[in-house]
């Protein structure tokens, strides 16, 4: 009995080490496992027959039993490890993307409606006569303070106004400094404008700490606030044109002629502006 037994399991171990070396992914595996180790598996059996057993082959079975049942768990567990590793390349193999291919309905993208915006002011004023002109974003106190005669003592100098790098370096509060550094490299005539981003500490509905400014500076002989009257207006209605072509403007034409005048310009500006904004935007 106890040799026949003693077979059984030598039988039984060989077998459970062929099938777990012959599972190749992790059902068949957790399959090989229930089917050995389960509550209904063959090694389990085993181990139901010592009680079976005349009390001195009990311990010797027992232990062999044991043996095998140890046996089988470590090379369950050895080779669960191996086919996990197996399972988890061909899983980063079936998701590998191929980046040479081409993109699949990768739609272009718009700019903002403050980029666009400004680029149609540039336009406007580049056919005037005048070139775009640009500087650092990070000032120095001369350029941005004192070469514009804004003296220590200033508001706009104070911490709660402007964005402090250094005690000698800020965020521009305005594009003036563009100006000053224009004229350090060129002799007049200058007709520039320049365009960029500003940096001040408000933060509340209607300010943001950044925010787009554009100045525009002309040195020249001859020249007076007539020429900037005719600018201005040659500005606005260029970069207008299209709200007029639309009839925008005489949406107001019912307001009465005892209306403040400053409602009128409000209206006849200001909307205007909004709604090419908006245009843009949308």
């Amino acid at each position: 009995m106890e040799k026949n037994s003693a077979a059984d399991l030598e039988v039984l171990l060989q077998a459970g080490l062929s099938d777990i070396a012959d599972a190749n992914n992790s059902k068949d595996l957790e399959g090989v496992r229930v089917q050995l180790l389960g509550k209904q598996g063959s090694v389990t059996a085993q181990l139901k027959t010592i009680g079976a057993l005349a009390p001195e082959d009990r311990s010797a079975f027992g232990a062999a039993v044991n043996r095998v049942r140890v046996e089988l768990t470590t090379a369950l567990e050895s080779r669960s490890v191996a086919i996990a590793e197996v399972e988890r390349q061909a899983d980063i193999e079936s998701q590998r993307v191929d980046v040479t291919l081409p993109g699949r309905g990768v739609a272009p993208g718009g700019l903002h409606p403050v980029t666009r915006t400004l680029r149609k002011i540039e336009r406007i004023f580049l056919r005037a006569g005048f070139s775009i002109a640009y500087g650092p974003e990070i000032e120095d106190d001369f350029h941005n303070f004192e070469a514009l005669n804004i003296p220590k003592n200033h508001p706009a100098r104070a911490m709660h106004d402007t964005f402090y790098i250094d005690p000698e370096t800020v965020l521009r509060t305005h594009t003036s400094p563009v100006q000053v550094r224009y004229l350090e490299d060129h002799s007049p005539p200058v007709n520039i404008i320049a365009p960029g981003r500003v940096y001040r500490c408000d933060s509340d509905v209607t300010h943001t700490p950044m925010f787009h400014q554009l100045e525009g500076l002309a040195v020249d002989t001859d020249i007076s606030f007539g020429d900037l009257k005719g600018i201005l207006i040659f500005f606005l209605k260029s970069f207008l044109n299209a709200i007029y072509r639309s009839g925008f403007v005489h949406r107001f034409s019912h307001l009465p002629s005892h209306q403040p005048r400053w409602i009128w310009v409000a209206f006849f500006v200001m909307a205007p502006v909004v709604e090419y904004v908006d245009k843009v935007g949308g």
